[in-house]
């Protein structure tokens, strides 16, 4: 049996999509069915995958294929319609900002973007509507490029609004660089936690990657790549590949690596248990 056989990937990206892609979302979809894989989310920094995925689903066969959408400015920012959109097209996740967050604009140089938080550093009473979709159709909320403490804010609020499937995105990733104790509080309050393929990107080495996973908690982990978004980029499903190997050369066992990367990713999208 693969050793991919039963994984999901919550993060890819894939074309036809607003910049090049590694691979088109067929080509990823067959590539990943034929490596064993259970299923794939898409993710775009521009548009609903949704729709989109139904189609790569219903071509390829064989393996489950789930679209999201990302709440940058191209769909309207935090626009409770584009919410409403991809939730009826079949989305399940709903990704908070991420090329449009004020904070990734900070950390790119640059001036405005989108807080999820007023003056006072409560919840923008525009995001609750979009809290309210999320819990009344189960699907999961991405925090994406908030800041730290932004994410703190949303985790809280989002279990207050009935949302049951929080997974806070790549925090290790360089823009964010969440740290432990702020991971650990939100784990208390029912996070789940994105743990990325490391490339290029990270604010950690793979040791220390690691050792935050073991602190936070492997029951709150999904494995992801977060691959495919560049045509240099690693193939997802190679990457994949190499993460669940560099997972076991730190020490996690297999049991381990099933549940981050079988089980609970399952259980976020609502399939059977593997």
């Amino acid at each position: 049996m693969s050793d991919l056989a039963g994984v999901i990937d919550l993060h890819v990206h894939a074309g036809p999509d607003v910049r090049p892609r590694k691979l088109d979302a067929v080509a990823l979809a067959r590539a990943a069915k034929a490596a064993g894989m259970r299923a794939l989310l898409l993710k775009s920094h521009h548009t609903i995958t949704a729709d989109l995925a139904q189609v790569v689903e219903g071509v390829v066969g064989g393996i489950r294929v789930f679209g999201s959408v990302t709440l940058n400015e191209p769909v309207g920012g935090l626009n409770p319609e584009a919410v409403r959109a991809a939730i009826a097209l079949g989305a399940k996740e709903i990704f908070m900002p991420t090329h449009s967050a004020a904070n990734q604009r900070r950390h790119d140089a640059k001036t405005g973007g989108i807080t999820i938080l007023d003056d006072a550093g409560r919840l923008r009473n525009d995001v609750k509507p979009i809290l309210a979709l999320v819990a009344e159709a189960d699907v999961i909320l991405g925090t994406c490029h908030l800041s730290p403490d932004e994410i703190l804010v949303l985790v809280h609020e989002a279990r207050r609004a009935g949302v049951r499937k929080v997974l806070v995105s790549h925090p290790e990733l360089n823009s964010l660089a969440i740290p432990l104790a702020m991971q650990k509080a939100m784990a208390s309050e029912g996070a789940f936690f994105e743990r990325m393929h490391l490339h290029g990107n990270s604010a950690t080495d793979l040791p220390g990657l690691a050792a935050m996973l073991r602190a936070v908690g492997v029951e709150r982990t999904v494995l992801v790549t977060d691959l495919g978004a560049a045509v240099y980029d690693l193939d997802p499903v190679q990457g994949m590949r190499e993460f669940l190997q560099q997972m076991a050369t730190q020490g996690f066992s297999q049991a381990e690596i099933d549940l981050m990367a079988r089980q609970t990713p399952a259980r976020l999208l609502g399939l059977d248990p593997w």
